[in-house]
């Protein structure tokens, strides 16, 4: 109990604050207001715009890729990466049961059924072991492709998260899929900034898909992106991402049923202007991150860390805890003092949509559901 009372004193002094100190707020110390502003006077604020364009090839030099297509959330990316490597109607995705709805629901959004197995504790992201045991279990070749012999139908791809920012182990999970000819979607909404060997998240999968909501380490209000190194992918994400609309002076020639999902380029000005601070918001980050570690480390607290070979943006930083009992103390005096805290998320195939989708036994990520806190993780500019 006294620990926790030191945690609501150092996080108070951290934010120099007694009133109430949010999970993430985001840090506006940039040219945004000047690229906003900007923006209203080129009468240019919807879907056209040289911010959009300027956004997407910052987004590329950033994850090392040579597309990117900006859209209007991350889960909308999600939907439309889904579909473009080859997602339909009654196919089976893998992906984890400890994450945000968002994934779960773009697998939904395309008719697919999601296969949720479990996490490794250390990354808390999808466990390349569950993977392999249930693709050895139950998975099949036939003509090119992977199917469940038990339901008949196709797994058509596999959705990892990378949880908070902390890389999961991504170069096992494309090796375990390759061989079972499973295409691999990152879902990187929480991870820009964050490395793997040294390389981007997003940039691994034939996919990645990253996320600007307001609660991100940046953010374009609303918004998301798509990046791959497919040009074929990656132009044809562009098409249905822009109503599949074909490219004529005045004539409006629409090809298939695509989305209005292109990022309007006001918010891509904030975006630009914030994707230029990220280099410094990340060694912000760090420098809480390293403040936190000591803290925690002297109350006996786990604070989670990256791991070797990764290298986290720590978006959302957390602790571990004993058990449920003492989380849900953590959780209850902290934020009474004002100091937000959430536990992770609620697990997928506990909510009433999910709950008929198959699930393995789930051992770390029901471990993690009980004991994981995120914790106050802003960057301050007295930080």
């Amino acid at each position: 109990m006294s620990y926790i009372k030191e945690t609501i004193s150092f996080v108070q002094e951290t934010f120099k604050s007694k009133d109430f100190i949010p999970l993430h707020e985001p840090n506006f110390s940039g040219k945004e207001k000047e690229y906003v502003l900007d923006t209203i006077n080129s009468t240019f604020v919807s879907s056209v715009g040289a911010y959009v364009n300027r956004f997407e090839k910052m987004i590329q030099s950033r994850t090392q890729t040579s597309r990117g297509i900006a859209v209007v959330n991350g889960t909308a990316g999600l939907q439309v990466a889904l579909q473009l490597v080859g997602v339909k109607r009654e196919d089976e995705v893998i992906t984890q049961a400890l994450t945000f709805i968002a994934t779960a629901n773009a697998i939904a959004y395309n008719g697919a059924f999601p296969v949720f197995l479990d996490v490794d504790r250390d990354t808390m992201g999808l466990s390349p072991g569950a993977v392999k045991a249930f693709l050895e279990e139950y998975g099949e070749i036939r003509e090119g492709f992977c199917y469940n012999k038990n339901t008949g139908r196709k797994i058509s791809a596999c959705l990892p998260m990378h949880t908070f920012g902390f890389p999961v182990r991504i170069e096992e999970l494309i090796n375990i899929c390759d061989a079972w000819h499973i295409p691999v979607v990152e879902d990187a909404a929480e991870s820009l900034g964050s490395e793997y060997k040294g390389k981007a998240t997003g940039g691994f999968g034939k996919l990645g898909v990253f996320s600007f909501n307001g609660n991100k380490i940046i953010t374009s209000g609303g918004g998301g992106a798509i990046v791959t190194n497919d040009e074929t992918l990656g132009s044809r994400g562009k098409h249905l991402t822009t109503t599949a609309k074909q490219t004529h002076t005045y004539e409006y020639i629409h090809d298939e049923i695509g989305y209005n999902y292109r990022m309007p380029n006001l918010n891509a000005a904030l975006a630009c202007a914030q994707l230029e601070n990220l280099d410094i918001l990340l060694e912000k980050k760090r420098t809480l991150a390293k403040s936190y570690r000591k803290f925690f480390n002297e109350k006996s607290v786990q604070f989670r860390d990256e791991l070797p070979d990764t290298r986290a943006n720590y978006w959302l930083m957390c602790v571990e805890l004993d058990n449920k009992k003492e989380r849900d103390l953590f959780l209850a005096k902290t934020n009474e003092a004002k100091v937000m805290t959430r536990p992770i998320w609620q697990l997928m195939f506990r909510l009433s949509m999910y709950k008929s989708c198959y699930r393995d036994n789930q051992v770390n990520a029901q471990y993690l559901e009980e004991r994981i806190v995120n914790i106050p993780s802003s960057v301050k500019s007295n930080i």
